[in-house]
């Protein structure tokens, strides 16, 4: 399963290439949820495309990201006060006496002062590094689909609650950011053949089990350095009571792992579909499933490199 990926970071890749328009409302909702609530992920590289704004709609939804970004700063900044006092008062009990919980104190302080001020410092940064585009699952992150003869880029969660389903399937199924090929025509059956995405995907990550029985990460990148076009199934959720807010999502689909992710220790691989299939795949004959079949079939084979992840 593809537990975390490094997605595309530059909106130009969608709008030169594609020819895909942003749905700049469905960003201005998740920025604000986010700003509001603050359990909603969003890659850095994602807040990147309004560091210019073009337009009235942009700029409202730079405003967000700056807001939330203030806000996140202060409470780092209470916690690093914090957890130094805490450490300072460790450091003095430890001066006189041993105590395991003066010693707990002093590593769970220092280890959360460091955390938060790497957290702080990357949101001061305004340079985009690799790892701003790493996404996991919850995360919010664009995906291409076409509506109405239109590509659109929307950002959608990366855990999908198909429509009709309740809400905490999300709890009960966590696994549901990845549909396997064998299960299209059971589980994911109201998407398959009907709301077909593409992630833009520079590499993927997965997680291994290794010689001595513990979880390893490794990353897996094409060779070729192609931006990898993924196969993915979206939902538009919506509550019929009308309690819960409306939700975009998404799944990636996996397929038998290429020889070279098998070696390595995983059984799934993201579906990477040529080019030359993206229309069919974004406009799917909710009839014709074996034409769907057939795209996987002739997907691209690029030789994964693999190494652990940092």
């Amino acid at each position: 399963m593809c537990y975390s990926a490094q997605v595309r970071n530059d909106y130009e890749k969608f709008v030169r290439v594609f020819g895909a328009l942003l749905s700049l409302p469905e960003f201005y909702r998740v920025f604000w949820e986010r700003r509001e609530e603050r359990k909603v992920r969003i890659p850095k590289s994602v807040e990147s495309w309004f560091a210019h704004p073009k337009g009235e709609a942009e700029r409202e939804i730079k405003a967000l990201i700056e807001d939330f970004n203030t806000a996140e700063s202060s409470r780092l900044e209470q916690e690093i006060f914090k957890q130094r006092k805490r450490l300072a008062d460790a450091e003095r009990t430890l001066q006189t006496k041993t105590t395991k919980k003066a010693q707990d104190d002093q590593r769970i302080a220092g280890n959360k002062v460091e955390q938060a001020l790497g957290k702080l410092a990357d949101i001061k940064r305004t340079t985009i590094e690799d790892r701003d585009s790493r996404m996991f699952p919850g995360w919010y992150v664009p995906v291409l689909i076409e509506q109405n003869g239109q590509r659109i880029v929307r950002p959608m969660r990366y855990q999908c609650r198909v429509q009709g389903t309740p809400a905490f399937f999300d709890a009960k199924y966590p696994g549901t950011y990845n549909a396997r090929r064998s299960s299209l025509e059971g589980f994911w059956k109201k998407l398959f053949g009907v709301h077909h995405g593409i992630m833009l995907v520079d590499t993927f990550y997965e997680n291994v089990e290794g010689p001595d029985g513990k979880n390893k990460v490794i990353q897996f990148t094409p060779r070729d350095r192609e931006t990898m076009l993924v196969a993915c199934l979206w939902s538009h959720w919506t509550d019929p009571a009308g309690n819960e807010p409306d939700l975009l999502s998404f799944a990636a689909i996996t397929d038998d792992p290429e020889p070279e992710v098998a070696a390595a220790g995983h059984d799934r691989t993201i579906i990477n579909i040529k080019p030359v299939h993206l229309d069919a795949w974004l406009n799917p004959e909710p009839g014709n499933l074996a034409a769907l079949y057939a795209i996987f079939d002739d997907k691209r084979h690029p030789y994964y490199e693999h190494r652990l992840a940092a």
